[in-house]
């Protein structure tokens, strides 16, 4: 095959290339650009088929009733680490860990999908028999001998990148994510070949419409390195990757937040930050260098030293505390580092509140109330004398104002106190406040920065982290900020409802209400002592009676769902749960 724009080939672009090549592809896909070396591969060395077993994933017919995100659900609910089928049915657990596709991320992670595969998937198999309309549900139900068995898996359609993950034993996959099965150490080795330059540039030939089945996949040639590091480096960007993965709370695998961590932990804060993101640059490197020398080892394995080079961009390094990949925006430096900040700032924030309701604890790593209806003595139990003690009737106000005991502001400077201690409380807060709002308002006080994150974007990022299945519910009155209160559903019970009426919507009314009085006091006429009502105290008066108004309003609609006493059902996921207090909550 030949590129040659001589006067034997007169036109720009224009190739010669012989039938009989093509047909060296497995396939004989028309590939007339293709490289000489790279087309000869295809005959000389096996392909990964010999290696690996490469499998398509089933397809449940009904994903809104049996795939979950894992968070949705009770904890105990889920089986993680389960060795096979009969392992499953024997522990009675109804969810397992789920490989379902996900954006483009190397070495590890996207796990966050579980599936109902409760009695050896009862349910999904009756269902794919309906489908089938009575015919076996093995025509949609594929691959079950390979259930639970560790491997590499990728997403089956994607963009302009290919990125390929390890995962352990106890996974299912659906058709959305192709796996690879085999020995342990050829199933590293394929990790390492897939997620070079070398694979893309076969892929490109065998599935030019970027939508990567087993089928092409397992074509690739495959030449193992001279190199026996290959392995060990693959290792290690698995363990690097499982790291980036695990640091973040929607991992199952999360223990606690790296900015609490005692390696990186310093008196402040910004200290704290800066040794650790000292640390995320070093990591990120370290990933870069890994990746260029498994490229380089697999570039001369297969002899393709003249057509690619080992350099990966920052952008392809798949970290999450990587903001080059993370961002994927044409933005400076300074830029990226201010979305990084700010979103550790973030995570730190979503971390306090889990910690405000008992999800997690300062004294316990890990989840702690994660199972249905559980309650502050179920937390006890696990953590006895807590140094941070959470809220205990699962309803945590977010107001303009400091009018309850367990305002989210309020508490959450005690977390910051628990944290970090006492004295270096305003320090914190500045450094917060500035990360949250780089523009703020000349005057404003940090504590207003915060309480202002929190009524108008702590819930949209919420829902953003946790890709539109929200566990902490935002009630609020909607029109103005009124009332706003977060529940976790995973307590909330059947008077939720009735006790945030009783003890906080009425009771904000009644200072409210008060308020006003106080000031229509001022301005009474008959009293010559007392000063004529300010334009100041006639707006704040308007401000609070329209603000009553919204509060009688909701009322009507929280009293009537207290009273039906509404029950729910983890298992149903978020999205069904959540539309039983429709005109109560905030849109996601």
């Amino acid at each position: 095959m030949t590129n040659d724009n001589s006067a034997n080939t007169p036109v720009p672009n224009f190739y010669r290339a012989s039938a009989a090549d093509f047909k060296k592809i497995p396939g004989s896909p028309i590939a007339y650009w293709m490289e000489k070396k790279l087309l000869k591969s295809f005959s000389i060395f096996p392909p990964l088929s010999s290696t690996l077993e490469f499998r398509k994933g089933m397809g449940t017919g009904d994903n809104e009733n049996f795939v979950r995100n894992w968070y949705e659900i009770s904890l105990l609910n889920i089986g993680i680490g389960i060795e096979s089928n009969e392992a499953s049915v024997e522990s009675q657990k109804k969810w397992f860990p789920y490989n379902n596709g996900g954006g483009f991320r190397k070495w590890f992670g996207n796990n966050e999908s579980v599936v109902n595969w409760f009695d050896d998937g009862f349910e999904v198999k009756r269902r794919a028999t309906e489908l089938n309309k009575g015919g076996h549900w093995s025509r949609y139900i594929v691959s079950t001998n390979r259930f639970f068995q560790p491997g590499l898996t990728w997403t089956a359609i994607s963009s302009s990148y290919f990125g390929v993950r390890y995962f352990p034993k106890g996974f299912l996959f659906s058709s959305a994510s192709m796996c690879g099965f085999g020995e342990e150490n050829n199933i590293i080795k394929v990790i390492g070949l897939l997620n070079t330059k070398i694979s893309l540039k076969y892929l490109s030939v065998l599935t030019p419409t970027l939508n990567f089945g087993p089928t092409q996949v397992q074509k690739i040639p495959m030449q193992k390195p001279a190199n026996y590091n290959i392995a060990k480096i693959v290792e290690s960007l698995i363990t690097i990757s499982k790291s980036d993965w695990d640091s973040y709370e929607t991992s199952w695998d999360f223990t606690t937040l790296p900015l609490l961590q005692s390696e990186y932990r310093q008196p402040t804060i910004r200290e704290t930050y800066i040794k650790l993101r000292a640390h995320w640059r070093e990591m990120t490197l370290e990933m870069q260098r890994l990746e260029e020398e498994n490229n380089r080892i697999f570039i001369e394995a297969y002899s393709l030293q003249e057509e690619l080079m080992p350099e990966v961009p920052l952008s392809e390094i798949t970290l999450t505390c990587n903001p080059h990949y993370r961002y994927n925006v044409n933005k400076s430096e300074e830029e990226l580092e201010a979305l990084l900040l700010a979103d550790t700032i973030k995570e730190f924030i979503s971390y306090a509140v889990g910690c405000m309701f008992g999800r997690y604890s300062l004294d316990k790593p890990g989840l702690v109330l994660a199972n249905q209806g559980e309650k502050i003595e179920d937390y006890l139990q696990q953590v006895p004398e807590p140094s941070f003690m959470p809220d205990d009737d699962n309803i945590i106000p977010i107001l303009e104002d400091e009018y309850f005991t367990d305002d989210i502001v309020s508490r959450f400077k005690e977390f910051l106190k628990a944290t970090f201690g006492a004295e270096s409380l305003a320090e914190n807060l500045e450094f917060i406040a500035g990360a949250l709002s780089k523009s703020k308002k000349g005057g404003e006080s940090p504590e207003k920065v915060i309480r202002n994150y929190f009524l108008k974007s702590f819930f949209k990022d919420h829902v953003k982290m946790y890709k539109k299945r929200p566990i902490y519910w935002l009630f609020t009155s909607g029109k103005g900020r009124g009332f706003n209160a977060l529940v976790y559903m995973h307590r909330y019970n059947r008077e939720t409802l009735a006790k945030m009426r009783t003890d906080y919507l009425l009771e904000l009314e009644a200072k409210l209400d008060a308020r006003i009085g106080m000031l229509s006091k001022k301005g009474n006429e008959n009293k010559t002592d007392e000063p004529p009502l300010s334009e100041r105290d006639k707006q704040e008066i308007s401000k609070l009676g329209k603000l009553i108004d919204e509060l009688k309003e909701y009322d009507e609609k929280l009293n009537n769902k207290s009273l039906a006493y509404i029950d729910i059902d983890l298992d149903d996921g978020v999205k069904v749960n959540y539309a039983k207090f429709e005109g109560l909550v905030g849109k996601i």
